[in-house]
């Protein structure tokens, strides 16, 4: 018989594979058998590329995060590009909600280090700021993406409605919120960050406890 003009199986065509699987069954049913089923070969193949199922998986959660929009150079402001790349990565995690749980354990923090280095050589604050920033945009990002993940993969609202009596600040806050969707919540939710970041900054307080909150009137 002849061989195939191109391999069977290579890293990339598996986590396909893979990931593909996790969308159909989650990871509660994800095995290797299942993945070479969907690829047309036996089980065994797979380990001429991974040593077990976590190396395949830790090759799905680098899937996800490979080649995001957001990544590349543009002349956005600087707050408004790390925005931009906060969305796209939640939204490559949202088009899998099955797989985002990967992250957890397989989290390829590798692959963003050039955007990190990019990032940190357009930031208009000091060097000790930069971790900061970095710790609360990831954080934001891959933290409202899981959650937003666990109740796509359960079918459930991200926030349940709130009994008016019993939790009134709740429900009136539910209903002064703007936005129409979770994405554009998320999307403030970073700017205001960045306003906090700023006005650290002006302050110079790196380091320091923040201080009095801010009193409004009717709050």
């Amino acid at each position: 018989m002849a061989r195939p003009s191109s391999p069977l199986i290579s890293r990339s065509s598996a986590a396909v594979a893979a990931l593909a699987v996790i969308d159909e069954v989650g990871l509660s049913g994800f095995s290797l058998a299942r993945v070479a089923t969907k690829m047309g070969v036996q089980a065994p193949s797979l380990y001429h590329h991974f040593a077990d199922k976590a190396a395949l998986l830790e090759e799905v959660a680098r899937l996800l995060l490979l080649n995001l929009p957001g990544m590349e150079k543009t002349e956005l402001p600087y707050e408004e590009r790390i925005v931009t790349l906060c969305v796209s990565a939640r939204r490559s995690l949202l088009r899998h909600p099955n797989a985002a749980l990967l992250m957890l354990q397989f989290f390829p923090r590798h692959l963003l280090l050039s955007a990190y280095n990019e990032a940190a050589a357009s930031d208009p604050y000091p060097p000790e700021f930069h971790m900061a920033v970095i710790e609360g945009t990831e954080k934001l990002t891959f933290g409202s993406a899981l959650f937003a993940a666990a109740a796509q993969a359960r079918g459930i609202p991200p926030m349940p409605e709130a009994d008016r009596e019993k939790l009134p600040r709740l429900a009136r806050a539910l209903d002064a919120n703007p936005f129409d969707d979770e994405e554009a919540l998320f999307v403030e939710t970073v700017r205001i960050f960045f306003t906090g970041v700023a006005e650290r900054y002006r302050r110079g307080s790196l380091g320091q406890p923040v201080g009095d909150s801010v009193q409004f009137e009717g709050a």
